[in-house]
């Protein structure tokens, strides 16, 4: 299992900056999910993870946050998990013997990634001492046993890379004038995404198996699905339509090409519990401590406002878009995909509210 090969893997990175279409301005959708899980993390913390033990032997306790990208967010959650430990901590003020852990924190995502931005916006009060650590989270990062707490949040849906047969045109599972599987009219596909997203949660579970020491505690926040329900009911499905319907409109209006929107594809998967389960259980390396769904649309207190959510998906999309239809289409792409906002906001408020993202605690064992 142990690899200490580098990962090679597409890199999408978020909008960098502070500007209008920036993450950093526009990730407050992030921010819900991460906040549904704020007291759930706390107290799997206070109940199991031994801060006591996992620094005994360099009193230093070292935390990852995968797919961290440009921040608030990330910095938000961190401070979320350090208030946890400090308060784990407290409990053992009579202890004479316990001396009283350090924090060490990496913020990782692709070399891409704007972290000028993440470390200028740094609180000067933190209680961590703060390196970034470039590179994809589908492979090793880190030594061998290293690290005690792993966080991830809405960064796992992301494949290494497009399934290679997509791209192959003479390949049977071809998505004529479509952007993603959850609108594909072929069960091949489907087959053929859900297949890449096992093989890279393969490697990310055998690197994170590496890299954290025994009982060590990993949190996994990312989009899902309820168990038995069809991709194409996926929230994400309406937002990504949307956007192949803008694209198709640019192609009858001859402002891009129809083997251009042939040829792209969106590397994004949206697992079920199921799925998750089986890739964990088959990785051997963690137990699930807790997993549930839960719904981010409870957090944003109110109806999506669509204007909102179109400006986050051009933070998110607007590089990978501009890299393969270049940047010139950006603000047409997006002017028309605003123009179907009755439509996204009918699709979502009758949307299923079973559960949007998967909520996961794993145990190194």
């Amino acid at each position: 299992m142990s690899s200490n090969a580098v990962m090679e893997s597409k890199a999408f990175p978020m909008n960098g900056g502070n500007g209008a279409y920036s993450y950093t301005k526009n990730s407050q959708f992030q921010r819900a999910a991460s906040n549904v899980a704020k007291e759930m993390i706390k107290e799997e913390i206070l109940e199991k993870f031994d801060i006591a033990a996992l620094s005994s032997s360099s009193n230093t306790i070292r935390i990852a946050d995968l797919g961290c990208s440009v921040g608030p967010n990330t910095l938000l959650a961190m401070q979320n998990v350090i208030e946890a430990m400090e308060k784990k901590m407290s409990q053992y003020s009579h202890d004479f013997t316990f001396n009283l852990p350090e924090f060490q924190l990496f913020f990782n995502d692709h070399a891409s990634n704007d972290f000028n931005t993440l470390f200028t916006s740094l609180p000067l009060d933190r209680h961590y001492f703060a390196a970034g650590v470039p590179g994809s989270f589908h492979g090793r990062l880190f030594p061998m046993s290293s690290l005690h707490f792993v966080y991830s949040s809405i960064a796992l849906q992301w494949l290494s890379k497009v399934p290679e047969e997509l791209l192959d045109k003479s390949s049977h599972p071809h998505n004529r004038r479509r952007i993603h599987y959850m609108s594909a009219d072929l069960n091949d596909v489907t087959e053929a995404y859900a297949a890449q997203f096992a093989k890279d949660m393969g490697n990310f579970f055998n690197a994170r198996g590496d890299e954290i020491a025994s009982g060590g505690m990993m949190v996994i926040i990312l989009p899902a699905i309820p168990d038995g329900v069809h991709h194409s009911q996926a929230v994400a499905s309406v937002t990504f339509s949307s956007l192949e319907q803008s694209l198709n409109e640019m192609v009858e209006a001859g402002s891009i090409s129809e083997a251009k929107v042939d040829s792209f594809y969106m590397p994004i998967y949206i697992p079920s519990p199921r799925e998750m389960k089986q890739l964990i259980e088959s990785n051997g390396c963690f137990s699930i401590e807790r997993m549930e769904l839960t719904n981010a649309k409870s957090m944003i207190g109110g109806p999506v406002s669509i204007s909102a959510l179109i400006m986050h998906l051009r933070a998110g999309f607007e590089g990978i878009f501009s890299k393969h239809f270049g940047s010139e289409i950006i603000n047409e792409l997006f002017h028309r995909t605003i123009g179907k906002s009755a439509a996204i906001s009918s699709w979502l408020e009758s949307s299923d509210t079973q559960g949007t993202q998967l909520f996961l605690i794993l145990k190194r064992k």
